[in-house]
């Protein structure tokens, strides 16, 4: 694994998620890709050249928190995401979130 360079903000809580996966993307096929081919996992790892890893929250639901809510979930709560991973996957759970939720009724004049 590569030397990290951590985010400008957040660096220890980021240097503890990225310790915890070991420098790895920790997606494991909510992106829409099984990942087979890699034991079941996203075989991107940080680089500073390359990838970069990005910490964010493990549940899929739990990227469509505001920011102020994600920033207040603890560092067992998050995990760490290549961007494509973390773009596809945030994509799905917005999609979901759509066709979950009701339908508005119009509103009527009587």
């Amino acid at each position: 694994m590569s030397t990290r360079i951590p985010p400008l903000a957040g660096a220890d809580l980021w240097q503890a998620v990225m310790a915890a996966a070991a420098g790895r993307c920790q997606c494991r096929g909510t992106c829409g890709k099984s990942h087979a081919k890699d034991g079941g996992r996203c075989p991107r790892e940080h680089s500073h050249l390359a990838h970069h890893l990005i910490a964010a929250p493990a549940e899929p639901a739990d990227l469509l928190l505001a920011p102020h809510q994600a920033a207040a979930l603890p560092k067992t709560a998050l995990a760490a995401w290549c961007p494509p991973c973390h773009d596809a996957t945030l994509s799905a759970a917005r999609k979901t979130r759509r066709t979950a939720a009701p339908a508005a009724e119009p509103d009527s004049l009587f």
